[in-house]
């Protein structure tokens, strides 16, 4: 099985690229996209061209924001949207698609902010997400792919002490989420195969930085710990361009 999760920033704006032709190069078997910025009519007809997936979308309240999208060839056994928490629950954050063996959940983490005026927000969306997380886990094992909005380490971003506790995604807040989280039970499974590889998955539209390679690793797969061994690779595309992410893939044996 071939997962494929991209924050693509605007499906409008993606879909007037590569994105097809990028999508039938790679040829995923479950497609997992953050930032659709779009209502579920609209990106049902921008991605109406992919017809040999089973469509699945969460979007906002607020229209052009936020918003999640799983596609998968196999049709999963049961889709649910959000964690049930009406706090969390109207932008468009959270998609669980329920498998035979796993639970995957497709997630876009609220950013920050830019001047940290979320921080105490994303404290609070941590904590609940980490909860729903384990809560599933006491079914199935648990998948949860996307953009977490959090470089976890040093080795995650560019430039880390003059980021540190000054930019969202790398706060001791940030961090210490993404700690009690693995803490918990669950891998980040590119640094399990990867744990001195320098590279990114995000890089700001300004000062050139995926030209000079100043970026960030925002986008993760996480799994539960009894998943590892089933998994085959995990990679950064970060030849793919038409957002300021780039795909990240997962194969694995299920």
């Amino acid at each position: 099985m071939k997962i494929i999760s991209w924050n693509i920033n605007g499906i409008r704006a993606i879909t007037k690229k590569d994105f097809f032709e990028d999508l039938s190069t790679i040829d995923p078997d479950i497609l997992c996209l953050q930032e659709t910025k779009a209502q579920d009519a609209e990106v049902e007809k921008a991605l109406s061209p992919l017809s040999q997936y089973h469509h699945y979308y969460n979007s906002a309240d607020r229209k052009g924001y936020s918003g999640v999208a799983i596609l998968s060839k196999s049709k999963p056994l049961s889709v649910v949207h959000d964690m049930g928490i009406a706090e969390h629950d109207t932008e468009g954050r959270v998609i669980c698609a329920e498998f035979e063996n796993i639970y995957l959940v497709n997630v876009y983490v609220p950013n920050s902010g830019q001047n940290l005026e979320r921080l105490d927000y994303r404290q609070r969306w941590d904590l609940d997400f980490q909860n729903y997380l384990k809560n599933l886990e006491t079914l199935k094992p648990v998948l949860l792919c996307g953009d977490l909005n959090v470089a976890h380490r040093a080795i995650d971003l560019k430039n880390d002490k003059s980021n540190y506790n000054k930019t969202a995604g790398y706060t001791q807040i940030e961090i210490d989420g993404m700690d009690h989280l693995l803490a918990s039970g669950f891998v980040d499974s590119y640094r399990h195969f990867h744990p001195d590889t320098v590279a990114y998955t995000y890089w700001s539209y300004r000062f050139k930085a995926r030209e000079r390679n100043t970026g960030w690793r925002l986008d993760y797969f996480i799994v539960s710990t009894m998943l590892i061994d089933k998994i085959n690779s995990v990679s950064i595309l970060s030849d793919y361009y038409g957002s300021d992410h780039c795909p990240i893939q997962l194969d694995l044996n299920l």
